[in-house]
């Protein structure tokens, strides 16, 4: 795997021309496109297939959560799309987990089938709305920590985690337990609702499969080289 496509561009954009002209734009400087839940709402599912066509792989970051049987179909029909990852909260328990990776298998049976990630903590929570929330009385750490553990056990190919929780990770499940990275700012650029943050450089240091970023590509005066920036940061901190 090329550097490059260790960079997920986080497609958080709300008009689909200017959704597809990042994708013509970046697709070959990056590894894949993330579709979150307000552009696949907006667009709807043909839009993965909109961005296959122009060469993008996907990243769908639609946290399924609900009851095993739900979970499992929702993954069975993203599968059907043909993306290469989707994700799932790992707060939705080890039953949930097990239906929709057994679903996954079963759906793509001889074809290459779609990573499933879970999600951990989410990078805009800290240890005081872990508490006061959610009434979760382990640090942000230990409860990625468990859940990661939890993935594993069930099957599923990796975790979404912040940048801080990268090496722990690692020690815990193994490398080659994927994990996916938001929460990733350049020097400089602002941190906005995002708590748990690092640098491109910093998180491919501690051991990161894949980094998310958006803003500060998408909101670049020019996107592309923005991204081939990023890229470049990356390519120096291994070297």
């Amino acid at each position: 795997m090329q550097i490059k496509d260790r960079l997920i561009v986080a497609l958080d954009v709300t008009e689909r021309e200017k959704a597809l002209e990042l994708v013509e734009m970046l697709h070959d400087c990056c590894g894949m496109f993330k579709i979150g839940l307000e552009p696949f709402c907006i667009f709807g599912p043909t839009f993965v297939e909109e961005i296959q066509d122009r060469g993008g792989k996907v990243f769908l970051d639609l946290k399924f959560h609900d009851i095993p049987r739900t979970v499992a179909q929702a993954g069975r029909a993203a599968a059907r799309l043909g993306v290469e990852m989707f994700n799932v909260h790992i707060a939705g328990g080890s039953e949930m987990m097990k239906a929709v990776v057994e679903a996954v298998r079963e759906e793509t049976a001889g074809k290459k089938q779609a990573k499933i990630l879970g999600v951990t903590v989410l990078t805009s929570l800290g240890a005081d709305e872990l508490t006061r929330d959610l009434g979760i009385d382990r640090s942000p750490l230990e409860q990625v920590i468990f859940w990661a553990q939890e993935a594993k056990e069930c099957g599923l190919s990796g975790v979404v985690a912040s940048p801080r929780e990268i090496s722990a990770i690692r020690e815990h499940c193994g490398r080659d337990f994927l994990i996916v990275t938001p929460g990733i700012r350049p020097a400089g650029f602002e941190s906005g609702d995002q708590k748990r943050i690092s640098t491109p450089g910093d998180a491919v240091r501690s051991g990161v499969d894949y980094i998310v970023v958006g803003r500060p590509i998408l909101q670049a005066q020019d996107p592309r080289q923005a991204a081939l920036d990023i890229v470049r940061e990356m390519e120096e901190a291994i070297r």
